[in-house]
């Protein structure tokens, strides 16, 4: 059977990737996906899960190809990764001339340029004009953690905050950040201390605005925790994994003033919502705030791992040198893909072409939601759009119902991804590669599915 990537044709943002089509060749999984699962559940362990059940030989514009010849479209970009499309060519071109050069020094042994050219980069694109640093790390959650140090040793305060539905990652620490306990903490404790939890702005399900819902996480951590030992509140301006929960306008807002007022470090973690993802640089940009500190990874190195944390210099300047960094930091084969990537999201039209995405998605899914009220609740910005599963007659939420539609859509060629607290949320995290008509085919399928559950 030839290679899938025989046969190349050209994306509308430009660039050689895939036959854009969906095709079934066998049920999915194929024999040879299979194969690999198989050899997977012997080798892997088994708290290492998988969405979708085939085995990944190419991907590239708006597809997934696996080992059997089955094309998939692709709405979840690796959770939100490959942003700018799988093998971008000007990724892969960075890529392979810093592997022939160098593959690694450490950062704090020999510097080198890509690191500095990286930094210099967030520094300038990040929120707010004022004067900025950054350090690189390998993981989200590995600069969540780093965040988290420099405000503590910025205020000399201990507290941290976080909110209702929010997730922040798998380390210790970042477990004790997130909210949901299944997968991501259950059995794992303890975890770290000093970590408390306030309410989220989530406007489908506590009908308060922005203003309110801000006073009522204020007076939370105001009773609970104090000004006075607190050292930084970490909030995702939209959350992820929590359901794609957009707070009500002023909340952020209100929180960030608060935060100004009383010496508290104001981290957003931008970790899913970077880099053109929400029709703008970063979702901050949406509401019209400044973070302190600024968390980034997915999709900063076009699939490569990379994070960093972002910030005012004099913030992160409060740590003494030698406390911040580690082994692979800013490796020099991710940051070589960091800055190519980031020249394609400032270059390239990502920002625009995540606002036509929008524009799709959430004319699609409101037309499906006016037709079943099953869908509660469509909400996001940019190409990172979800859809609220509900039992119409009571509200509650319908994980069985999302489940299912997700599963008959995988089985049908369209990657989709669910999240939420409650598990009933659909996600649509496209690449910016995707074409019109492979989102408009893979919303048909999806549209199927719930009609057929």
């Amino acid at each position: 059977m030839s290679s899938a990537a025989d046969t190349l044709t050209a994306t509308p943002l430009g660039g050689p990737t895939l036959p854009q089509e969906r095709r079934l060749v066998t049920s999915i999984p194929g024999p040879r996906s299979q194969e690999l699962l198989d050899r997977k559940a012997d080798a892997v362990a088994a708290g290492v899960g998988h969405t979708v059940p085939v085995q990944a030989v190419a991907a590239g514009g708006g597809v997934v190809v696996d080992a059997d010849g089955n094309s998939l479209i692709d709405l979840g970009s690796g959770i939100a990764v490959t942003t700018i499309g799988n093998a971008h060519p000007k990724v892969v071109k960075a890529v392979q001339e810093q592997v022939a050069q160098f593959t690694h020094t450490c950062f704090m042994i020999s510097p080198y340029d890509s690191y500095v050219t990286v930094a210099e980069a967030l520094n300038r694109i990040t929120p707010g004009d004022h004067a900025k640093k950054s350090a690189l790390f390998n993981s989200g959650a590995e600069a969540v953690e780093n965040a988290v140090k420099i405000a503590r040793k910025y205020t000399g305060k201990q507290a941290v905050v976080a909110f209702d539905h929010g997730y922040h990652g798998r380390t210790n620490l970042t477990m004790a950040l997130t909210a949901k306990a299944m997968p991501y903490k259950s059995g794992f404790g303890p975890f770290a201390s000093e970590i408390y939890r306030a309410p989220l702005s989530y406007p489908y399900r506590d009908g308060l605005d922005g203003g309110l819902a801000a006073k009522r996480a204020i007076s939370m951590i105001e009773k609970q925790v104090g000004a006075d030992n607190l050292a930084a509140v970490i909030i995702e301006p939209i959350q992820g994994e929590g359901g794609f929960i957009v707070p009500a306008d002023g909340f952020l807002p209100a929180i960030v003033e608060w935060c100004r007022a009383n010496g508290v470090v104001f981290i957003a973690d931008e970790i899913q919502t970077g880099f053109a993802r929400t029709g703008r640089m970063f979702a901050s940009e949406v509401f019209g705030i400044v973070p302190d500190l600024i968390t980034t990874a997915k999709g900063i190195a076009g699939g490569l791992p990379l994070a960093a944390v972002t910030g005012r210099a004099e913030i992160m300047d409060a740590s003494h040198s030698g406390g911040l960094g580690g082994t692979y930091g800013g490796n020099p084969i991710a940051c070589a893909a960091a800055v190519a990537a980031i020249d394609v999201f400032e270059n390239d039209g990502m920002v625009e072409r995540a606002r036509e995405i929008e524009e799709i998605l959430k004319g699609r899914l409101q037309q499906l939601q006016s037709a079943d009220p099953r869908i509660g609740d469509v909400r996001g910005h940019g190409a990172m759009i979800a859809a609220e599963f509900v039992d119409p007659a009571t509200g509650e939420p319908d994980a069985a119902l999302t489940a299912a539609v997700a599963k008959a859509s995988i089985a049908q060629g369209v990657i989709v991804l669910t999240c939420g607290t409650y598990g009933n949320v659909i996600r649509f995290l496209p690449p910016l590669s995707i074409t019109d008509d492979l989102l408009h085919e893979g919303l048909d399928v999806i549209a199927a599915a719930l009609a057929d559950n």
